[in-house]
């Protein structure tokens, strides 16, 4: 079953879309709050689109991340009572007990390191505000973790671009089974964690 690419045939026609630069941002903040997709999806093809403008896509990645971030934390700091029912009916109840009891170890660390880890970062934002981390040093740690990862992405995939292209062209079918089936080996993970 030929799933991923057409998926990936579209999505690099729709990265070089005037507006996509807006769908970015919107995706990023989402993805920091509430949402389940992450930004790099329309970050990679953006940048293998227009490599020259991959280092803007990424600031834009890094801001709407951070701007979501944001959200997230409010709701962890406001809304936790409201959120909590449907937090605790979701996969990531045990994965925000986890990030919860990182953040009371390492504080500002563990947000920076967030940014690369499998644990989804919306998870994090939301255990910040709950855990009551100072916010700036929250944002400060935020834009230097999601930062390093979006620009780390956009910089890989620009400099890569036309030669790696036909290898994921090729591969593209396998690669996303291969991430169907380690992101849902990294749900089961967290839920038996």
């Amino acid at each position: 079953m030929r799933i991923f690419g057409p998926l990936y045939s579209w999505t690099i026609r729709w990265a070089a879309h005037p507006r996509a630069p807006w769908a970015l941002g919107a995706l990023s903040a989402a993805e920091s709050s509430f949402f389940p997709v992450p930004p790099d999806v329309l970050l990679a093809p953006m940048s293998l689109a227009r490599p020259c403008r991959a280092l803007s896509f990424a600031l834009i990645a890094t801001v709407g991340s951070v701007a979501g971030g944001l959200l997230g934390y409010a709701l962890g700091a406001l809304a936790l009572e409201w959120i909590g029912p449907w937090l605790q009916a979701s996969a990531y109840d045990q994965a925000y007990h986890t990030a919860v009891s990182w953040f009371r170890a390492w504080g500002f660390w563990i947000v920076l390191v967030a940014g690369f880890s499998p644990i989804p970062y919306k998870v994090f934002t939301l255990a910040a505000g709950a855990s009551g981390v100072a916010l700036l040093p929250f944002v400060l740690a935020s834009l230097l973790g999601r930062g390093a990862r979006f620009f780390l992405v956009a910089a890989l995939v620009a400099w890569g671009g036309a030669r790696v292209e036909p290898w994921l062209l090729r591969y593209v079918e396998r690669l996303g089974w291969l991430s169907v089936g380690l992101l849902l080996l990294g749900a089961l993970w967290v839920k038996l964690g």
